[in-house]
């Protein structure tokens, strides 16, 4: 029996009929049409899928859609503001820090948390905060640096 959850999601109040086992992930992508947040492992151990709830980075396809209903979900479609990049996109493409991009929107919202709540991160405290997203293309070095990038460029 399928039952109906209002989410606002990047700004703007959706509201569905779904099926209660569905996850965030697969309503994210099937039902609203966002697919910047990626299926990987679909166990949590990539952080492909992850996404903002209520300010909060996580990841997706460990809850169902029906857990974020009355609640504001962030993806990376809705993190530019008039065209304009948030200052991690920015960062990450200054910095060279994707390849072919499967981790990138994970890798960018885990991020803005990390800097939320460390505005200033140790090299080793971004490679803490970024440990339990999985990117098989850049080596990581990229990614620490545009984190950096970012902090220093919101704290000048």
């Amino acid at each position: 029996m399928k039952q109906k959850i209002s989410i606002t999601i990047n700004g703007k109040l959706r509201s569905d009929e779904v099926e209660p086992r569905l996850l965030l992930i697969h309503y994210l992508r099937e039902v609203v049409g966002l697919t910047g947040p990626h299926i990987g492992c679909e166990t949590s151990t990539c952080g492909a899928c992850t996404v903002m709830l209520d300010g909060k980075a996580i990841k997706s396809c460990t809850i169902f859609a029906i857990q974020a209903s009355g609640r504001e979900v962030l993806t990376i479609e809705g993190l530019a503001v008039n065209g304009h990049l948030d200052p991690l996109q920015e960062a990450f493409w200054n910095e060279h820090a994707l390849q072919c991009g499967f981790c990138t929107p994970g890798m960018i919202l885990t991020a803005k948390q990390l800097l939320q709540d460390n505005p200033s991160p140790t090299e080793e405290e971004i490679r803490k905060g970024l440990e339990g997203n999985i990117c098989r293309c850049t080596g990581y070095q990229h990614i620490v640096n545009a984190v950096k990038s970012a902090a220093a460029k919101a704290g000048a």
